[in-house]
């Protein structure tokens, strides 16, 4: 008997009975040989982990837009906090920790540079519109490894795709990693506001805090037991509902005070600036795109989709300075 094979018996024998087993997966698209010793979610945690997509994360804004400092959250650092609770609450209600794992190191895989103000401007400039959890799964399916794709699951796509508030997904791992991206976001931007001097803490509203608690780390400790309680023997993950009016106050007051503030107006209306003339740029001049991208144009994918993919792959320092080599002048002399 293999390690994978002991590994699936034991998913059988101790998980919930709403938990998805690996050895019951709906499978992939493409046909291929089962690992000996890593079941196949833990195969999908290992592929998106080792991709260069993932890799860029960290390089791509969560809020603050190239802070001036170390410890802002990185859409890479956002998608670890993510797992962490996901595995967290996976693992007290006896579901299936791979799964919600590689679900939540993959749900943000397609994000654009400059964080939701860069998802923003494409799906502006894009005919067919831009939502970041699409183009997470068009990143797993068809940019990545050469063009080939990541082979996922249909588990772990279905999380992915569905991560988001208006998704519905499939399993319960799925699910969990849907309130686990808000319980992350919410608390770890309002850490970040506050060191950038964006908020005071006399500024956070008073009633969430007395019901979730005062700092970061109480928020998310009370969050994931209420998870926990709310969710325990039920085919289905919930939180009480003062706890999700709490979350939803704190969520509404981020949106009026730091996601859509005055100070982030000006940097939007740059980036919007930026993603508009390198989008139009490439599309112009197909020629200067990296020979994977030109390979899809001569496969039949249309030049914007493949422009608007290669510049919602960058990173945000990546695009900055591609703009800059392409439309501003250099010194030179003589």
């Amino acid at each position: 008997m293999t390690i994978r094979e002991m590994t699936e018996r034991f998913e059988s024998a101790s998980l919930s009975p709403f938990a998805q087993k690996s050895s019951e997966s709906k499978g992939r698209s493409k046909f291929c040989e089962k690992c000996d010793v890593r079941t196949e979610y833990q195969r999908d945690r290992d592929r998106i982990t080792h991709c260069k997509s993932f890799r860029r994360l960290m390089h791509k804004t969560q809020v603050f837009i190239s802070p001036e400092g170390d410890h802002y959250r990185t859409r890479l650092t956002h998608t670890l906090e993510v797992a962490q609770v996901s595995r967290t609450i996976a693992r007290s209600l006896r579901l299936n920790e791979d799964l919600a794992e590689a679900i939540a190191l993959g749900h943000d895989i397609g994000h654009t540079p400059f964080g939701h103000t860069g998802e923003d401007a494409m799906d502006r400039i894009l005919p067919s519109g831009f939502s970041h959890n699409a183009q997470s799964i068009r990143v797993v399916e068809r940019l990545e490894n050469g063009g080939e794709g990541l082979n996922l699951t249909w588990e772990v796509l279905d999380g992915i795709l569905n991560h988001r508030t208006s998704g519905s997904p499939g399993t319960m791992e799925g699910q969990v990693v849907q309130i686990a991206d808000k319980i992350a976001y919410i608390n770890h931007d309002i850490d970040d506001a506050l060191r950038a001097e964006v908020l005071s803490q006399n500024d956070l509203p008073k009633a969430p805090l007395v019901e979730l608690g005062s700092t970061s780390s109480r928020r998310i400790d009370f969050l994931i037991r209420n998870v926990i309680e709310a969710s325990a023997g039920k085919d289905k993950i919930s939180m009480s509902p003062n706890a999700r009016e709490s979350m939803g106050e704190l969520r509404d007051f981020l949106f009026a005070t730091v996601y859509e503030s005055q100070l982030q107006q000006k940097e939007r209306e740059k980036i919007r600036h930026v993603l508009h003339e390198l989008y139009f740029h490439y599309l112009n001049h197909l020629d200067q795109l990296p020979c994977e991208y030109a390979k899809m144009i001569e496969g039949n994918e249309s030049p914007q989709q493949i422009s608007g993919d290669f510049v919602a792959g960058m990173t945000d320092r990546y695009a900055i300075k591609t703009f800059s080599e392409i439309f501003v002048p250099s010194s030179w002399h003589w």
